[in-house]
């Protein structure tokens, strides 16, 4: 990741246009704080800038290198407020195209690619032929496009998902029907198999009552038959009279 960042220049030029300006003291702390902030002792640096504030709050030099030294803690909204504070209230075209260049890095650093992007413009309309500007802009655009292509890649990859979760419910759904379906008609065929067997049981026992009463009406006509042959059979023997044969002799 190459990226320019153009601060220890900065400092020097804006220190040398405004020193004959600055009380004593209050260029005595701007000066000691450039000195402390080149050995990297950034918080120091940063207190050393607000008591040369102290002295004159609108002292640009002091503003921007406050707003330098809590970029170098990280602190990038803090560094992106003072930024932009100073490109927004400085009337010189130079100032204003470092102040948005800085933003710009700020922006970049906190991923607010968009921001970064139009800082970046922003310095580059102020002095159009400052390169480290054009570089760290066409840096930032490329990015912007990355996480653009990425965000489209995400929202496809989010509605591919949606869709297979839909699907997948609405297969789920289909197959609880069809499982419903399938236990319903398997309960109303028990149902009919137990009718059947309830009305096949009726007609067995029906049809054995009725056998049975066939038994007992044939058993019954059998006796009463057996019966009347008997009372015939004693009817005739009562009518038969002997025959008496003549004696010959």
């Amino acid at each position: 990741m190459q990226f320019i960042f153009n601060y220890s220049r900065v400092l020097l030029v804006l220190f040398f246009i405004a020193g004959n300006s600055f009380s004593q003291i209050e260029k005595k702390f701007i000066h000691d704080g450039n000195t402390i902030y080149h050995q990297g002792k950034y918080e120091e640096a940063e207190k050393s800038y607000q008591k040369a504030l102290e002295k004159n709050p609108t002292s640009p030099t002091g503003k921007f290198n406050m707003a330098d030294a809590l970029y170098r803690q990280k602190k990038y909204d803090e560094a992106a407020k003072q930024f932009g504070n100073i490109a927004g209230s400085s009337e010189d075209k130079n100032l204003k195209a470092k102040a948005f260049h800085n933003l710009g890095n700020s922006m970049l650093q906190s991923q607010k690619l968009k921001e970064c992007v139009d800082a970046y413009k922003n310095a580059l309309r102020n002095n159009p032929n400052d390169e480290d500007t054009r570089k760290n802009l066409a840096y930032a655009m490329r990015m912007m496009q990355q996480e653009q292509n990425q965000q489209k890649q995400n929202d496809k990859n989010d509605q591919k998902d949606n869709k297979d979760q839909k699907d997948q419910k609405q297969n789920q759904e289909n197959q609880e029907k069809k499982d419903q379906k399938e236990n319903q008609e398997k309960k109303e065929q028990q149902e009919n198999e137990k009718q059947e067997n309830q009305e096949q049981g009726k007609e067995q026992k029906k049809d054995q009552l009725s056998k049975q009463d066939a038994q007992r009406l044939l058993e019954s006509m059998n006796n009463d038959e057996k019966k009347l042959q008997e009372k015939l059979k004693r009817e005739k023997l009562q009518k038969v009279q002997p025959v008496e044969i003549e004696k010959d002799w």
